[in-house]
């Protein structure tokens, strides 16, 4: 999503009567912005960074005597972030929820990141920050505080009638079936589809590669959500979402550190997909290939289920366990879409006995085709790398039965 910032006249909260505009291609939302940091010379910089006209204070103090109310963005500088209470800014956000404050700073520990979270801040960009890099992050908190002041937190799905989004989680008994290269590209395909916002939640918590096979370096993981729990919301989790800019498609990552993912339990991952229900139209979710406590959560909370095989003797054995073990659990078998990877005549396997074997009929067949494997070395997802190849018409497929094309020219 492009954006840029142009001035405006006129705007009551700035002395000198001027304002900047947040402008995205989906919005625009009229956001004063201004900059507290007591070092003369970053201020100035990170003011030209943003445009002439946003208006800069050496002191949280000073720019609270002259703050009007409403909403405006406010970038702490790196010396907010050194003292304590970052500068008097905890106590400032604490009274005056309607700001949307980005903290700079020098070193950005973990212990920093989570005590400003705590605050109320709502992203957190390591100095020297690019101009880029900080107007991206302004245009992230400006849409955040533009959805609360038009409706305390937006609740819609994908047709904008009031109903939360769709829950997509996609699956695999087995490692190595081609579960995550299924959901990153349905996920692209949706972006591309839907006029809201679609996310793609890594929660292979261990070694989740989504991150990876779009070409992202994020900055936030699942893991700060977690940390942030207890006033976790809407504007939080868009701060914390990184974007596949070729697609639209955001994207929660999978934490840095495989040893954290015991921290992170099923009620948290339940409510952060609630988080992301009320503002997106689908999300989807990538899954480890074994049974855990958060699985077998998302399991239950999807509205639909991708369940993903490879055209082998041990991928449709450990398939035929796993779908045992749903039914074990009561998981609606109405909610699922079979998915078989690489199934073409190479393989010397029949569907057709697969499917009876399985006992579930195969909603979407991939064929094996050598551009997978590099469109995932590019980075890049198959069904833009190569739109025209029998994998990515085969993903077209499959995206129709949850959002076709013509519907979505027909509503615009």
């Amino acid at each position: 999503m492009s954006s840029y910032l142009v001035p405006d006249s006129g705007n009551p909260h700035l002395p000198d009567g001027k304002s900047f505009q947040a402008v995205t291609s989906s919005s625009i939302l009229s956001v004063p912005i201004s900059v507290i940091e007591a070092d003369a010379a970053t201020r100035g910089r990170l003011q030209m960074q943003l445009g002439e006209q946003v208006h800069g204070y050496g002191s949280v103090d000073e720019f609270d005597g002259s703050f009007a109310g409403g909403n405006m963005i406010v970038i702490l500088g790196p010396t907010c972030g050194a003292a304590p209470g970052l500068g008097g800014a905890e106590a400032l956000i604490n009274r005056r929820p309607e700001l949307g404050a980005v903290l700079i700073a020098n070193e950005l520990t973990t212990e920093l990141f989570q005590r400003a979270l705590r605050t109320g801040v709502r992203d957190v960009l390591a100095a020297p920050v690019d101009t880029a890099q900080l107007q991206e992050a302004v245009r992230r908190v400006a849409e955040s505080l533009g959805s609360v002041s038009r409706s305390n937190v937006p609740t819609g799905g994908g047709d904008g009638d009031g109903e939360q989004g769709r829950v997509i989680t996609v699956f695999s008994s087995k490692g190595g079936a081609g579960k995550s290269m299924v959901a990153s590209n349905l996920a692209v395909l949706l972006a591309q589809r839907s006029e809201k916002p679609v996310v793609l939640v890594d929660a292979d918590l261990q070694f989740g590669d989504i991150a990876v096979m779009l070409k992202l370096a994020p900055q936030h993981t699942i893991v700060d959500a977690v940390n942030s729990i207890d006033r976790l919301d809407a504007g939080m989790l868009q701060n914390l979402l990184a974007t596949h800019t070729p697609s639209g498609l955001k994207v929660l990552a999978a934490p840095f550190e495989p040893g954290v993912a015991e921290q992170i339990t099923s009620a948290h991952v339940h409510k952060i997909v609630e988080g992301l229900k009320s503002f997106c139209a689908f999300v989807v979710v990538d899954t480890p290939s074994y049974f855990n406590e958060v699985v077998l959560g998302l399991l239950e909370q999807c509205d639909d289920l991708v369940l993903v095989a490879g055209m082998d003797i041990p991928n449709i054995k450990n398939m035929k366990i796993g779908l045992q073990t749903m039914r074990l659990l009561d998981i609606q078998m109405s909610k699922i879409h079979l998915i078989l990877n690489r199934a073409n005549s190479k393989v010397k396997l029949d569907i057709g006995e697969v499917e009876r074997t399985l006992q579930v009929k195969a909603n979407t067949l991939v064929p094996s085709d050598v551009v997978v494997p590099q469109s995932v070395n590019k980075g890049a997802p198959v069904v833009l790398d190569a739109p025209k190849s029998g994998v990515a018409k085969a993903f077209e497929q499959l995206a129709d039965s949850f959002c076709k094309v013509e519907e979505k020219k027909k509503r615009r």
